[in-house]
């Protein structure tokens, strides 16, 4: 059961947050673009001294390049797979990969006996610049089809997610809240739990929205589409879809602060 975000104001849930984790696609976009009402709010809340971090299922290469150009703290990539620092460090593996060669070989040939069940599956455009994980197109997959890949994935040793872009085929263990977890325990140990606010859209931010590990929780409303199919659900959904719904969620935070 989630509340309205509007719900939060008169609460006063907020006032402690310091620090936002958000997917990327679906949350920070309109219709799959950045625009500059992006740029506005995140300059917004770094005047206002909250530090962004994003948390997103996009590659690697992607993701490299997108922490250079926004004001945010960093970007944690590939679902919980390994974070990119604003400073230009060399990534930070979440995940260990003790040899990529065969890491990346032994992740082709579960795609590859994937499609032998899925033979319309395709292989999505930046899947050449990922390390931890490998992903093919969601578009055309039924909610069956999405269920039995995730069975499948499992049954090869291996965990499965989806979000409204890509299907991601990767380490088990290696989920969003996962990877933020550890980056906040190693690289931001001073921001209590209170202090931190988790936001969503998608089936592969459903870990960010436990309420054990974040007690405070957003979804775009988007996010409606898919609470059938969740366990843990947001504690408060947006008005107003991506970019429009952090939008929504920006200006509550200033009000709050």
């Amino acid at each position: 059961m989630y509340f309205l975000l509007s719900e939060a104001l008169a609460s006063s849930q907020l006032n402690t947050i310091a620090l936002i984790a958000t997917d990327m696609d679906g949350t920070l976009t309109d219709n799959g673009k950045f625009t500059s009402v992006l740029l506005q709010s995140l300059e917004r809340l770094a005047v206002a001294g909250k530090t962004v971090l994003i948390v997103t299922g996009r590659s690697a290469g992607w993701v490299q390049s997108v922490v250079h150009y926004l004001p945010v703290a960093g970007a944690i990539a590939e679902n919980g797979g390994l974070f990119y620092s604003a400073n230009g460090n060399a990534p930070i593996y979440l995940t260990p990969i003790p040899n990529l060669a065969v890491h990346r070989q032994q992740l082709a040939d579960t795609f590859g006996r994937l499609k032998t069940d899925f033979p319309n599956i395709q292989e999505s455009t930046d899947n050449c610049f990922r390390l931890t994980d490998w992903t093919f197109d969601v578009q055309g997959l039924s909610s069956s089809q999405l269920a039995r890949l995730d069975t499948l994935t499992q049954q090869m040793g291996w965990s499965f997610t989806y979000s409204s872009v890509q299907c991601h085929i990767k380490p088990q263990g290696q989920d969003k809240a996962s990877g933020l977890v550890k980056l906040l325990r190693n690289s931001f140990p001073q921001y209590t739990t209170e202090q931190i606010l988790t936001v969503g859209d998608s089936p592969n931010d459903e870990s960010l929205f436990n309420p054990q590990q974040f007690p405070h929780s957003v979804g775009v409303t988007n996010i409606r589409e898919y609470l059938d199919e969740l366990t843990y659900q947001p504690k408060y959904v947006t008005e107003f879809p991506e970019i429009k719904g952090f939008c929504e969620l920006v200006q509550l935070l200033l009000q709050s602060a």
